[in-house]
């Protein structure tokens, strides 16, 4: 059995209850205030009950034009008002957010997947107070069927991540190699090795690999690719799984959103697992 892979249904506990699921939001970037539109159009059993932001005056006005604008309030402010946090923050600030839910036995929402690598004790927190860390399917398909197939044996799992020039600009790794960016012309390998490395050098750029590795044979087992292309308008991921039950390989092309180092259907992901909370009929994990 996966021994990496995160718990799904977050909801379990509270199905029974009449009250809706009070959902917090820590950072109102691209995803952030995508995910506070979605609660405030309405999704079955959650309410969005409060955001925490940098710049909380701004986040208000980013926030007026919601039916039901929720409080702006600062990070440690965040868990008495929600029994979910979704973190959509800086990975640096994902023990700052996590940790005070986690205590109180809440769920938290981890989308800088990565800082989890680096903050394990977050998992110990978890696990002592009943609270539960969930990691989205967020930008990378297939999931499910990785997590399905590390119930059996996974031999090997490989991920070739391709992105334009934008989506990769500020990596540490990069400044760190001496690797200048925008003077790539044609497709460049810039990166070989696991999802644990690329996690301290690519911070904001790969948390699908991250997310994969979870989900199957761990971060350092798992083998990955990244490649700088300026031709490309789109992430482009691309995985390779061979295990005991099925060999399977599968790639996606995610729009960037409004920040290009995410993709659009990073926030769908979040939305579409909020509404599987409450779901009469629920399809998938």
């Amino acid at each position: 059995m996966n021994q990496f892979a995160p718990s799904i249904d977050a909801s379990a506990s509270r199905r029974g209850r009449a009250a809706p699921l009070r959902i917090a939001i820590a950072g109102l970037g691209a995803i952030g205030l995508k995910v506070a539109e979605a609660l405030d159009r309405g999704i079955p059993g959650c309410a969005l009950a409060a955001v925490s932001a940098n710049d909380r005056g701004k986040a208000a006005a980013r926030l007026a034009h919601l039916g039901h604008p929720p409080p702006v309030v600062a990070i440690g402010e965040l868990e008495p008002l929600a029994d979910l946090v979704i973190e959509c923050a800086p990975a640096s600030l994902l023990p700052a957010i996590a940790e005070p839910f986690l205590r109180a036995g809440k769920s938290v929402l981890v989308l800088s997947v990565g800082a989890i690598l680096v903050n394990e004790h977050l998992i110990d927190l978890a696990r002592a107070h009943g609270g539960q860390i969930v990691v989205p399917t967020g930008a990378l398909l297939g999931l499910d069927a990785v997590a399905a197939a590390a119930e059996g044996t996974i031999h090997s799992v490989r991920m070739v991540t391709r992105k334009p020039l934008p989506g990769l600009a500020g990596a540490p790794y990069l400044t760190e190699h001496k690797i200048r960016i925008a003077e790539i012309t044609k497709p460049l390998c810039i990166f070989k090795g696991t999802p644990r490395e690329a996690a301290v050098g690519f911070p904001a750029n790969l948390n699908v690999a991250v997310a994969l590795s979870l989900a199957g044979i761990g971060p350092d087992k798992t083998t990955l690719e990244i490649w700088a292309d300026p031709a490309l308008e789109r992430n482009v991921h691309r995985i390779e799984v061979v295990a005991d039950s099925a060999s399977f390989s599968m790639q996606i092309e995610n729009v960037p959103s409004d920040n290009p180092r995410t993709g659009r259907i990073t926030a769908l992901s979040v939305i579409s697992y909020l509404r599987k909370l409450g779901a009469p009929l629920r399809v998938g994990s």
